[in-house]
């Protein structure tokens, strides 16, 4: 199961303010208090961030295209197997991150694999792909 960061900070404020309860029910003074929970604060974001960042070992995606011909593993080799000028120029131009998700849409991962393999949200996903799409109907017009 992925990381939940909001559930995670919830159960943190939680535990925080029942600590928080307890030193206050103990004497301790604000200024410890507000300082005990600044630190722990920077900690529970360093934690935080780790496990985020971590691919879950049962969900992590293996690089290995299906759909696809053998040769066309990524954006080099899918550039190097298109044999219309005006089409591989138009890729030329375009940037990797959006080529690599060409190739992998190509061997069939689906939209949620994709972003996970390359860190990226799903809007950004589809706005890469939109304009792409707008730059590939472009340069066909162009050339008609």
């Amino acid at each position: 199961m992925a990381y939940n960061k909001a559930r995670a900070e919830k159960e943190w404020i939680e535990w925080k303010e029942a600590e928080e309860r307890q030193l206050r029910e103990l004497g301790v003074d604000e200024d410890t208090i507000q300082r005990l929970h600044t630190y722990d604060w920077a900690q529970f974001k360093k934690e935080r961030n780790f496990y985020y960042w971590q691919a879950p070992v049962g969900e992590s995606i293996q690089w290995q295209p299906q759909g696809v011909s053998e040769e066309i593993r990524d954006p080099d080799s899918l550039l190097n197997t298109i044999e219309d000028e005006q089409l591989q120029d138009t890729l030329k131009k375009v940037d990797k991150l959006t080529l690599e998700m060409l190739v992998m849409r190509m061997a069939g991962y689906s939209t949620q694999q994709i972003c996970q393999h390359l860190n990226v949200s799903a809007y950004s996903y589809y706005n890469r792909i939109k304009h792409l799409k707008e730059k590939l109907k472009k340069s066909l017009k162009k050339f008609e």
